[in-house]
């Protein structure tokens, strides 16, 4: 009777009885080590041949010490912003060989440090994307994590490579293009306080009064989700002010939504402008004014910096990435009551 059972995998220690030698030494000829004489390498080749041995890809890492995959951490994997810069560095890394393991702290500033060192352990290296962490911990989490990458947070040591977002210039165009159209009194619906880029748009925001001395500008922190600009709108309404400089797109959307609600007019009665161009942005009613990011080559150049670091070579320094504003119909001039 012939048998059904499926014939058994050939395993390392098969090839090893097969040619007289130690796993050991299959192990290096199978590695590509040079430290086995050429007969006994042949030999070796030659068992693995006649059995048609394949080396476990995951037992090879390890044996060598690496993993091909590079780990992701980002603060909220529902932003369609961090989708994109995801999105960049997996593809770049596809490209040398390496797979994105996904890490999402959901805002959880405590959890963060924990998520990353555990990530790394797992991975050949780490991306941080906008760590809302404080510096204390961060540094940390640089120390023992190398090599490591970090997007849209900047810290004083060169020796990590460093990709951002230049959200002072974003910022700069925003309050420009507001001013240009007549407003005077602007509300800042500002996003998490760990948030370094927050901090560069609040700088730039008070930057921007010393060019126009004549802007008013109320702030009120609110957060970085759809429902936090929801949430804000009545506080908008109350404080007078005809437009509104929202953190990201994302709180803008809520922010239109909730007006739509109401029966406000934008941009009539209240001009909208977000940041990020993300691809809801231009869809919306009124399409959303904002500040087009370049996401994916975020994503993208930190990949390259990381791989450099990885192969040994040292970092260029932070590299700044600028945005383009993307005038449409949520911004225009203030009511003629408030000109």
């Amino acid at each position: 009777m012939t048998s059904t059972t499926p014939s058994r995998r050939a395993t390392i220690a098969d090839v090893a009885a097969r040619a007289g030698v130690s796993r050991a030494t299959v192990s290096r000829v199978m590695n590509g080590l040079s430290t086995v004489e050429p007969a006994i390498a042949d030999r070796v080749r030659t068992a693995a041949a006649a059995l048609s041995y394949r080396p476990s890809e995951t037992a090879r890492n390890l044996s060598l010490g690496r993993t091909h995959t590079v780990a992701v951490v980002v603060p909220d994997l529902g932003n369609p912003m961090f989708q994109a810069i995801l999105r960049g560095v997996t593809r770049a890394a596809a490209k040398d060989g390496y797979r994105v393991l996904v890490g999402d702290t959901q805002e959880k500033t405590a959890a963060e440090m924990d998520a990353a060192i555990e990530a790394r352990r797992r991975c050949d290296a780490l991306v941080l994307c906008a760590p809302r962490m404080d510096d204390d911990r961060l540094a940390q989490v640089v120390g023992a994590t190398a090599p490591l990458a970090l997007v849209n947070r900047i810290v004083a040591d060169e020796a990590v490579p460093q990709v951002a977002m230049d959200y002072g210039q974003a910022i700069g165009l925003i309050v420009d293009h507001l001013e240009g159209l007549g407003h005077r009194h602007l509300m800042y619906l500002g996003g998490p306080t760990a948030s370094a880029s927050n901090r560069l748009r609040i700088a730039a925001l008070d930057a921007a009064v010393q060019r126009h001395p004549e802007l008013r500008i109320n702030r009120l922190t609110i957060g970085a989700g759809l429902d936090d600009g929801w949430a804000g709108a009545d506080r908008v309404l109350e404080s007078g002010a005809t437009a509104v400089v929202a953190y990201n797109d994302l709180v803008a959307l809520g922010l239109l939504s909730r007006l739509r609600e109401l029966g406000i007019d934008v941009p009539s009665r209240l001009s909208v402008v977000g940041v990020d161009d993300i691809p809801y942005a231009r869809f919306s009613d009124p399409a959303l004014t904002t500040v087009s990011v370049p996401q994916d080559e975020l994503g993208v150049a930190v990949w390259e910096r990381l791989h450099e670091a990885m192969e040994g070579r040292s970092p260029q320094g932070p590299l700044w990435l600028e945005g383009t504003l993307q005038s449409r119909d949520s911004s225009g001039p203030p009511p003629r009551r408030a000109r």
